[in-house]
């Protein structure tokens, strides 16, 4: 079996016979469908128990369920495919069963079965009870359908789902779909329901490893957005390839095994990897370069073919590159494999870019250095990478999404791959926290799983970024016996040559002070101090570089030796903007020091996500009105070349709002858009009344 990297960047509208999908905004893709997905069936219990609960201990679940944890007593909401009620680990469905109850939104009806296998498999990791068992295993589910295939739904289907959460009581709620772009209406109800006491989860999508990949519902900043982990073992295994000093991401194909040193050979490119491809070229002791698939329409040639053919030729490794943009997974050991076959030389895929830029490096006869090893874990490929915005950080964390057992429809298990399936282990892991204490509000609830994660390395022993690992792994253990509650979980902080000093603020709940201490990490262009005050933490930020861009650093505190992590993203800009704030009318100033013409101002509500837009110039400083007393988050995108940031609480609110709109447009082009539909009006019925 291959496997295959889907088409990850277009989403397209379908035509429908029903009016009620010609309606729709946009279809929402499962993130399955960028998802490498595997199905391996266990044909008996004995083959399964080698394979069952490794992401659970991986993530410390031992800890809590010591203690007695698991997940009693919390209700879990899962926004997806179904369920199969029949598979012996889930039970059945009714009051008192492990699913107590659901909707499905495609059949209009009260029984939410699975026909995809996608909602089962989630379902599985957060609440499997049998030969497999879930994080959270004796929490209740709630099911609502939104999918028949897997495939996409309408936007009002997915907010129906969020709103009946909310309706039935869930705790926390499980959203391993998504889009990599923005939809306002499902952020507004996932917001709606952090406010109504709920836990959203969601999962990062599988766009990666490109940057800005992450859409709706996990761009929303009161979410936890789950990012995946390579494995769900203790090691992960994880290759360098480098030719010239550039280095190049492969990727280990399943059956490959490590190396025990690293191979530096001569680099032959073998067209597909055929053996009449092969056969008048010298490849003993070489890396072999083939591209993915055949010259021959519809012929089939398996990694496994290529594999063997190169080796049995004498290279030393094998490297494939997709013949279709992007990455993807490959596997050597499949079902129609050769009898015996057994994987002798390494194997790994590249992306066509990649292989491209390879196969021109090889007209200089290049060489090339080639290291497989195990990695304690690592981030995914295709798990979606930040950053969405300025003033937050996404995604929150990662969890393993890779090769993950779980169960499947038909009362069959199955191996699984996708950020679809790291989500369900944050939300089993927020069962059992939120069953130790259940005062804990959603943004504590968060924070408690950010600031305990382990912070993850690559392959050259560098911390990933924020905007690829968030905080870094999901540790359980950590979290069930952390002391200290930290809110924000994290701290942006605004600065260019006007504006050198910025603070900030936490507030810490549980402090031991006499056992607390505070370190500052990986900080480069700004010094930071501290002040404690009571539950109040004070923290300012110096500029000492005037280098440009976004950098990242970490501030730690020990309590009772424990390290809880806060990520500090400083933004650096040659430009400073200014707000004036008049009850809510607000007027804008921008200082640089190079001229500048034009400047377009984002002004969003961060509790509503309502989004108002002014222009200025130096010699126009235009005036906008908010209606709603809160925090805001400004961005002044100045001559479409570079941006100034700042935040605003606005405490109270002068005027009575007068016009509002759905699109969050502000007052004044609603007049204008009102005027203009008037006048249209006006004219169509004196046309009709002159014939």
């Amino acid at each position: 079996m291959q496997f295959n990297a889907l088409a990850k960047n277009e989403i397209s509208l379908k035509k429908c016979s029903d009016m009620q999908y010609q309606k729709m905004v946009f279809l929402l893709i499962i993130v399955s469908i960028g998802t490498i997905f595997i199905s391996n069936q266990f044909q008996n219990q004995e083959n399964f128990a080698t394979q069952v609960n490794n992401s659970g201990p991986h993530i410390g679940t031992n800890v809590p369920y010591s203690y007695g944890y698991d997940g009693s007593g919390i209700i879990i909401s899962v926004i997806d495919t179904g369920v199969d009620f029949n598979h012996p680990d889930l039970f059945r469905f009714g009051m008192g069963e492990k699913i107590i109850g659901g909707y499905d939104f495609v059949d209009n009806d009260e029984i939410p079965e699975d026909t995809d296998g996608h909602g089962t498999q989630v379902i599985g990791i957060i609440a499997a009870n049998g030969n497999l068992k879930g994080i959270a295993p004796n929490s209740k589910i709630l099911v609502y359908k939104v999918s028949e295939d897997g495939e996409s739904v309408p936007t009002s289907m997915i907010i129906k789902a969020i709103e009946k959460s909310i309706e039935d009581g869930a705790d926390i709620i499980n959203i391993s779909l998504g889009i990599n772009q923005t939809n306002v209406k499902i952020d507004q109800v996932v917001t709606k329901a952090i406010q109504n006491n709920i836990f959203v989860v969601t999962a990062a999508g599988n766009f990666g490893p490109e940057l800005n990949t992450i859409g709706s519902p996990a761009m929303n900043p009161n979410a936890i957005t789950v990012g995946a982990t390579f494995n769900n073992i203790p090691s992960s295994l994880v290759s360098i390839f480098e030719i010239e000093n550039k280095t190049f991401n492969v990727f280990p194909m399943v059956g490959t095994q490590s190396l025990d040193e690293a191979i530096t050979s001569q680099i032959v490119f073998g067209k597909y990897g055929k053996i009449q491809d092969l056969s008048d070229l010298d490849i003993e002791g070489s890396i072999l370069l083939v591209e993915r698939g055949s010259d021959i329409e519809n012929e089939i040639v398996y990694f496994s073919d290529k594999e063997k053919n190169a080796s049995a030729l004498g290279a030393k490794a094998i490297i494939v590159y997709n013949n279709e943009p992007g990455i993807f997974f490959g596997e050597l050991i499949h079902e129609y494999i050769d009898e015996g076959y057994n994987p002798t030389i390494p194997a790994l895929s590249l992306s066509k870019e990649d292989g491209l830029i390879v196969k021109e490096m090889l007209k200089n006869n290049v060489v090339g250095t080639l290291d497989i090893f195990y990695h304690p874990d690592f981030v995914a490929h295709f798990s979606s990478r930040g950053p969405v915005s300025p003033f937050y950080i996404k995604p929150d964390l990662v969890a393993p999404g890779a090769f993950i057992n779980t169960t499947d429809i038909n009362k069959n298990y199955s191996i699984s791959s996708g950020t679809s399936f790291a989500a369900p282990h944050v939300a089993g892991a927020a069962a059992l926290i939120l069953q130790k204490n259940s005062q804990l509000t959603p943004e504590e609830l968060k924070s408690i799983l950010m600031t305990t994660s382990d912070i993850v390395y690559d392959q050259y022993g560098k911390k990933f970024p924020i905007e690829v690992a968030g905080t870094g792994r999901i540790n359980v253990s950590k979290a069930i016996d952390a002391e200290l509650i930290i809110t924000p979980p994290n701290l942006i902080f605004n600065l260019s040559p006007d504006n050198q000093i910025q603070t900030e603020y936490l507030k810490i709940k549980g402090i031991n002070y006499d056992t607390l201490s505070v370190r500052f990490e990986d900080s480069q262009v700004a010094d930071f101090d501290h002040v404690l005050d009571n539950e109040n933490f004070v923290i300012n930020a110096k500029l000492i570089q005037q280098n440009l861009g976004e950098f990242e650093n970490r501030m730690v505190i020990t309590h009772n030796k424990v390290d809880y992590h806060i990520p500090i993203i400083v933004n650096v800009s040659k430009a400073t903007i200014m707000v004036n704030d008049d009850n809510g009318k607000l007027s804008f100033d921008i200082s640089s020091p190079t001229s500048w013409s034009y400047a377009k101002i984002s002004i969003t509500n961060k509790e509503t996500g309502k989004k108002f837009t002014e222009s200025i110039t130096p010699n126009k400083n235009s005036e906008l009105t908010v209606y709603e007393p809160g925090e805001y988050w400004i961005e002044a995108k100045i001559d479409r070349t570079f941006s100034a940031y700042t935040t605003l609480e606005v405490e109270k609110i002068g005027h009575n709002e007068k016009i509002q709109s759905d699109l969050n447009l502000p007052e004044k082009p609603i007049l204008i858009i009102s005027a203009i539909m008037i006048i249209i009006t006006i004219t169509g019925l004196l046309i009709r009344k002159q014939h």
